[in-house]
């Protein structure tokens, strides 16, 4: 598409049940009860002069530039404040109109600077087109005397600056700020003429101020007050494209806005249906890692890991590639070969890494991040429900009633759509937060939770029991939803089990460190308090009892009756941009595409039908196996696309010594990651802004991701692969990603009406989408579930083998933070470093001053399996006996000291609890030196025998 603004009506959509009728300037337009007039007019094709009125935020009434007359209505009402009644007759352009606006605008233009032809925003700004709306042509007033010209720029956020000279007081980023972000970091200090933006408490700059760089305010900014330096730097957009952001679970939707090649900004999509229009700091602005100096562009190969790089051609590098990876099948059987699949990459790229897996090397040893993350997800709601993914849509939470947040942390992973929750809670909606820290939602600017249950890492099954226990036992069951969806046996089986004395909140206090009247009283509230959502995270799913206890959140909505309609459900915040979709495209080394077992007959011959080839009907290696198998020397071969087992990972020695052991290693990446210190092969990546496929979100959500520039490394990552696998003698023949999908299409039932085609007509849609739901399904299990009766499944709860002691005597847990992503990859080598230079080590106060400990300094962490060390930051948002720190940085290697205890039925690792022992330190550690070394040495690179292509 070429380059032009998003429409904006002015004023939010109004959803009602009934319809007004009004005429404006001679024209009859239908609107819902409630639209306001200025809404109105945008949707008949007018355009009312404003300034302070934009879709995304509340009308206000504040630049008086919008009035309109009214047949019988006296005075001339701003438009955006007044609502459309039934044969209304307004008028927007009068000769009347016409005086009120100039002199209006006449005042605003005679405190602003008058530098349209050099300013940035020259062309793309409201205030210069409001102008010449209203026919302001010169102004009266002098410019003598009091003004604000000559402000001084506030330009210490990294991605956008602030001018206040050019602020015309709109109130529109402050607006944002409050009522789309819910941060509340601006406002408008002062009154009269002495009124101004402010970012926080007085003195403070944007930088400092609670503002998390959202870009809201950027987005409702009418002038160049607010403007990204980009635009700034290349100047104004000349084409935009549509895509969807690379970072987390939600999904959001982009115009990535170029000029020729480069892009100049991404603003957030006012149609995009996981993101209405907003963002976070990542998606709108950390996109400076696609043309970073990091980025490896050419392939390269070595036939040793402590040798240096040699750039090669593609040719060389495939024909090398291949040729290892024939040779070590042949001498050592398929089942010597395996591959990783990424959940950063789209689903064709991810179902085309799985099939070269399966078709090409002959053996299911195909693994993905995602199962490190959330495949409890997938057994334990296919074993309850029988799907393996979350029951909402997104738009869902503004029906709830109760939000219970368990194991996550939305305003930093998940910051878009904790927005949304913050809103439906700043309504009225109660928080119930189960997790071992305080997160930001426990208690923030006009959010509060009701609860909040600080339990002791590794007790959720204990506490949802616990919770279980208080509903059955005080009669607050929903039994007419049992009896009509649930299988009654299986449920009087669950009702016994948790009804048992031992599982009550006191008995069991000892063990969760919940009070119990606070359990009760939180138990009571989900049970009673109306419309019940459950929304979790990796604080559920890396565990031990990992799928135990997803399989506990399933068992309290159904008992509940929270499931089949909007405002409940149970939904699982996905960490990564595709992780939903990487298990949904067959990644797992025991399942097919659509979560079909490899040992099912029937599924294992259409792909074998399909792809003119027999499978292995035997489940593979998953990734500790493959690291296992290598030591031992049945495995040799390991293709990684766009993964970084080495930091991401539990036990980060033994990541290493499997890889050391391996005959070839091939990773394909954009960057030299620290899997790649132990890599035979680079196969340089691309961006998503270089590729056409897609991504599927958190709630199911199936979108379009479009390529905005041509790939730096000249092939995108389906391409690569392809590449690859013709290589080895495949003969694959797809021209573009459309048919990839395609494929997966006829071979997955749930994706079996999706198309490029229809995502591009649709704008997304929510899988299953077939004959039965061919517009998809927002929301599951409506009219049953999936697998018929709603499973209860009893979960009792098993202790972690991972014990405190005397050596060891703290549990760790780790997570993220809002301006870094997974393991830093990408966020690292853009600006929001400002925010997150370094992981720390949160400990609470009484555990530091009894180590000696203070803010800053460093601290030894030590485990079973390893140590490192870290600078220490003493908060209470962790219990006594807690610490926590986040994984993003190399340096850190934060997995050295995480254990390799896992998921009871998935194999997912238990990041979250590791019994840790913290003393002071005067630095890195030898371990940390020797690899800094190590990797230092492995990243040389030399000039290549062969110029590469």
């Amino acid at each position: 598409m070429g380059y032009e603004r998003q429409s904006d009506f002015g004023t939010p959509e109004v959803h009602a049940d009934s319809s007004v009728t009004l005429t404006i300037d001679g024209r009859a337009v239908t609107v819902p009860t409630g639209t306001s007039v200025m809404r109105a007019a945008a949707e008949c094709g007018g355009s009312i002069p404003k300034l302070c009125a934009t879709d995304n935020v509340k009308a206000f009434g504040s630049c008086r530039l919008c009035l309109v007359e009214v047949d019988g209505m006296r005075g001339t009402p701003a438009s955006c404040t007044t609502p459309a009644a039934e044969g209304m007759v307004v008028h927007t352009q009068t000769p009347r109109l016409q005086r009120l606006r100039k002199g209006v605008m006449e005042l605003y233009i005679s405190d602003h600077p008058l530098d349209c032809l050099t300013c940035s925003a020259n062309n793309d700004c409201e205030l210069q087109d409001q102008a010449a709306a209203v026919g302001l042509r010169d102004v009266r007033y002098g410019y003598a005397g009091d003004n604000h010209l000559g402000l001084a720029a506030d330009t210490s956020n990294p991605y956008f600056d602030f001018d206040p000279s050019k602020c015309i007081a709109c109130s529109r980023c402050v607006r944002a700020c409050d009522e789309v972000q819910g941060t509340l970091a601006l406002t408008i200090d002062g009154r009269g003429f002495a009124s101004k933006v402010s970012a926080g408490q007085s003195g403070d700059d944007f930088l400092s101020s609670e503002c998390v760089s959202c870009g809201a305010c950027v987005q409702a900014c009418p002038t160049a007050t607010l403007q990204e330096k980009a635009v700034k730097e290349i100047g104004k957009p000349e084409r935009a494209v549509i895509t969807t952001c690379a970072y987390c679970g939600v999904g959001c939707t982009f115009r990535a806005e170029m000029r020729g090649e480069q892009l100049v900004r991404m603003v957030p999509w006012k149609d995009g249906k996981a993101n209405h229009g907003h963002s976070c700091v990542k998606g709108r602005f950390a996109w400076g890692y696609a043309n970073h100096q990091d980025r490896i562009t050419s392939p390269m190969i070595r036939e040793h890991i402590d040798q240096p790089w040699r750039e090669v051609s593609w040719d060389e590098a495939l024909a090398f590639t291949a040729g290892r990876l024939q040779s070590i099948k042949a001498q050592y059987g398929a089942r010597a070969l395996g591959g990783i699949t990424s959940s950063r990459c789209t689903n064709e790229e991810t179902f085309l890494v799985q099939k070269l897996v399966r078709a090409g090397f002959g053996s299911n040893n195909v693994d993905t991040c995602a199962r490190v993350c959330h495949s409890p997800t997938g057994y334990g709601l296919k074993t309850t429900f029988g799907t393996s993914a979350g029951t909402q849509d997104f738009d869902s939470v503004d029906q709830s009633d109760v939000i219970l947040v368990i194991g996550a942390n939305p305003t930093d992973a998940h910051p878009v759509f904790a927005s949304r929750m913050k809103r439906r809670l700043r309504q009225g909606a109660k928080l119930i937060v189960i997790d071992p820290r305080r997160i930001d939602l426990v208690r923030m600017p006009h959010v509060e939770a009701a609860h909040h249950l600080p339990l002791q890492p590794g007790t959720n099954v204990a506490v949802l029991t616990a919770m279980a226990h208080v509903i059955v036992g005080e009669g607050l069951a929903d039994e007419a939803f049992i009896r009509e969806r649930c299988d009654w046996d299986e449920y009087q089986d669950w009702a016994r089990f948790v009804s048992e004395p031992r599982h009550s909140p006191e008995v069991l206090a000892a063990v969760t460190r919940v009070p119990a009247v606070e359990l009760r009283a939180a138990a009571r509230l989900f049970a009673t308090g109306g419309n019940g959502a459950i929304y979790y995270g990796l604080g559920v799913t890396e565990h031990s009892q990992g799928s135990s206890t997803v399989m506990a959140i399933a068992n309290l909505a159904m008992v509940t009756g929270n499931i089949g309609r909007r405002g409940v459900g149970v939904n699982p915040l996905r960490g990564q941009n595709n992780v939903q979709g990487a298990c949904d495209m067959g990644s797992f080394p025991h399942e097919l595409s659509g979560y079909r077992h490899i040992s099912d007959g029937d599924a294992r011959a259409l792909f074998e039908a399909d792809w003119r080839v027999a499978l292995d009907p035997e489940p593979g290696l998953r990734i500790p196996n493959m690291l296992d198998a290598a030591m031992d020397g049945s495995f040799r071969a390991l293709y990684v696309q766009g993964e970084d087992i080495l930091q991401s990972d539990p036990n980060t020695k033994h990541v290493a010594a499997g890889l050391k052991a391996m005959d070839c290693v091939i990773v394909h990446d954009l960057f030299l990651n620290e899997t790649a210190d132990y890599a035979h092969v680079f196969l340089p990546g691309s961006t998503f802004l270089e590729k056409t496929g897609t991504f599927t979100n958190a709630e199911r959500r199936i979108q379009m991701v479009r390529k905005v520039m041509e790939p730096a490394n000249g092939m995108e990552d389906w391409q690569v692969t392809q590449a690859l696998a013709n290589a080895m003698g495949l003969d694959w023949d797809y021209a573009n990603s459309s048919e990839i999908m395609d494929e997966i299409a006829r071979l997955t039932p749930s994706f079996a009406g999706v198309s490029h085609q229809r995502l591009d007509q649709a704008g997304s849609l929510q899988w299953p989408i077939n004959a039965a739901a061919p517009d998809g399904s927002p929301i599951m299990h409506v009219d049953g579930f999936v697998r018929g009766k709603g499973k209860f499944v009893v979960t009792d709860y098993v202790p972690t083998d991972e014990k405190t002691g005397p050596r060891f005597p703290l549990l760790l847990t780790t997570g993220r933070i809002l301006s870094q992503y997974n393991v830093g990859a990408q966020t690292r080598r853009t600006g929001n470093t400002v925010w997150h230079p370094e992981d720390l080590l949160e400990m609470h106060p009484t555990d530091a001053e009894n180590r000696g400990l203070k803010d800053g300094d460093w601290t030894r962490l030590a485990s079973r399996t390893g140590e490192t060390t870290l600078r220490v930051l003493v908060t209470d948002r962790v219990a006594p006996g807690v610490v926590y720190t986040t994984f993003h940085h190399p340096a850190t290697q934060a997995n050295v000291v995480t254990t390799e205890y896992s998921d009871w039925a998935t194999n997912c690792p238990e990041y979250k609890v590791t019994a840790v022992q913290v003393m002071p330190s005067n630095g890195p550690t030898d371990w940390q030196e020797d690899y800094a070394a190590w990797s230092a040495r492995s990243r040389r690179i030399v000039a290549a025998v062969e110029p590469a292509e």
